[in-house]
């Protein structure tokens, strides 16, 4: 059965899915097999039904989303060719790409461009990827 993850109580370790049956299943953490991180808001998830119950959770990828960005590629590209917006590109903004191509004479796209690189630097893995791998 596929589903999404509707809550997720890190305090008691339990959480909610609503599968796309139209039914909702509870689910503790021994049953997540996806990863070590502890499951989201909005994930789309494969289970088996145990009852009301969901056992065996694994994570699913979305189908056609490509391939799943990288914190630290996006923080190098910002890093050295940020004054030209390939980190814009990397990650999917290719309106702000050529906006930083237009500009990058200007050299406030390298100053904009090096923010940013603190910011991904400082940006925890879960909202990276809330971010730009959804």
């Amino acid at each position: 059965m596929q589903g999404t993850v509707l809550s997720f109580q890190p305090e008691t370790n339990t959480g909610l899915i609503s599968g796309h049956d139209g039914n909702r299943y509870n689910f503790v953490m021994l049953d997540w097999k996806s990863e070590n991180k502890p499951p989201r808001e909005g994930q789309l998830v494969d289970f088996e039904i145990d009852e009301k119950s969901a056992r065996h959770i694994i994570v699913m990828k979305k189908a056609g989303s490509g391939s799943q960005k990288s914190k630290v590629t996006a923080m190098l590209l910002a890093f050295f060719l940020g004054g030209f917006g390939v980190h814009k590109f990397y990650l999917g903004r290719i309106v702000w790409g050529v906006v930083y191509l237009l500009f990058f004479w200007t050299l406030v796209p390298a100053f904009i461009a090096f923010i940013e690189f603190l910011i991904y630097a400082f940006m925890s893995e879960e909202k990276f990827d809330e971010k730009y791998n959804q």
